[in-house]
């Protein structure tokens, strides 16, 4: 029960994180994201497994349950960041996912294996991955604009992106329909259809678990970190704990890869960048209003929109519907200029 408490109890855990020495914050932050994987890569397997169970495609699973799943975490660290009092942490692991996940992630797979642009997924989702994430810009920038103040995202732009979430989400239910049907046969032979159903359900809820426990520890640490590398929040959360909710991402990748279904990650990276605007900086918002940086507007917001148009465009060139190597290149070069310049700066 003591160490169950550090879970609800704010001060105690912020007392412990404070007295902490910097290595054991090190080796606390990385075991952290280690459970926030493991508890996202259990709770995506016992959701998958159901998905075959009741024949959703698997090109629909892509974009749907597994993003849901891999996008547990940064949902997680962010508004557990924003009910903490740091919402710079909060916008910049939603903005950093999405950098992370569109420029790291899927450029590696397009570098490393033939990635197809499968257009019933691209379509639908890609419109909306992009969309979403320039809507968050424009209205960012309308605050910036009229507020006299430091800009914000206001409680109720949380409230519409969740319920365009829901849109979103009933739109994919149709879709998945949609896709089952293009793609009757997708499922023969998979083995996740002997998994019984109630194993499902534990996966899903003891990686749930294991995601909120991580998340809870995570935030204080990293934001002690940061305090003690005179290092900004928001370039923390848009780097380290960006990129450590984004490992579930990655092994979902790397898995799919080497089974021969890189489509499975086109789809996973659309639906997490979409969740990871809606869903991650909406409910974020909802908790407390987020203060947005300055550098958000010259740094944060311009890289994501290269890096997602740039990935818009690379579809409309690739006619014959596979992603080239090159490309997967450009999105991995912004990504690192990103990261070297932040630390530098």
């Amino acid at each position: 029960m003591k160490y169950l408490s550090l879970l609800f109890d704010e001060a105690h855990l912020a007392e412990i994180v404070a007295t902490s020495s910097f290595p054991f914050l090190i080796i606390l932050i990385l075991f952290c994201i280690f459970i926030l994987s493991k508890g996202a890569d259990w709770m995506i397997d016992g959701a998958v497994a159901m998905a075959f169970k009741t024949g959703v495609s698997q090109i629909a699973i892509g974009a749907t349950i597994i993003s849901l799943g891999t996008t547990t975490p940064e949902a997680f660290v962010s508004v557990f960041a924003a009910w903490m009092g740091n919402p710079d942490l909060a916008l910049g692991n939603g903005v950093g996912s999405i950098i992370v996940d569109t420029g790291l992630i899927f450029g590696l797979t397009c570098l490393i294996a033939a990635t197809p642009a499968n257009k019933f997924i691209l379509n639908r989702t890609g419109w909306v991955q992009v969309g979403s994430a320039t809507l968050l810009v424009s209205i960012s920038l309308i605050s910036f604009i009229s507020t006299s103040g430091q800009p914000v995202l206001s409680r109720w732009v949380g409230v519409s992106f969740l319920l365009l979430l829901v849109m979103y989400i009933l739109a994919t239910i149709r879709w998945s329909k949609e896709a089952a049907a293009l793609d009757s046969n997708q499922n023969a032979g998979m083995s996740y259809s002997a998994c019984p159903l109630w194993k499902c359900w534990l996966q899903i809820f003891i990686g749930l678990a294991l995601v909120i426990t991580g998340a809870r520890i995570l935030i204080p640490s990293a934001s002690e970190l940061a305090m003690r590398l005179g290092v900004p929040n928001d370039v923390i959360a848009a780097t380290m704990v960006a990129l450590g909710t984004s490992l579930p991402e990655l092994i979902t990748a790397i898995s799919a890869v080497r089974k021969g279904h890189p489509e499975i990650t086109v789809g996973n990276i659309v639906g997490a960048d979409v969740l990871n605007c809606l869903f991650v900086i909406g409910a974020s918002a909802s908790v407390s209003p987020l203060v947005i940086p300055a550098n958000f507007f010259i740094f944060h917001f311009p890289v994501m929109l290269l890096i997602l148009y740039s990935f818009r465009f690379f579809i409309f060139l690739n006619k014959d519907g596979i992603f080239r190597r090159w490309q997967g290149g450009w999105l991995v070069m912004i990504y690192f200029f990103y990261i070297i310049f932040q630390y530098a700066r």
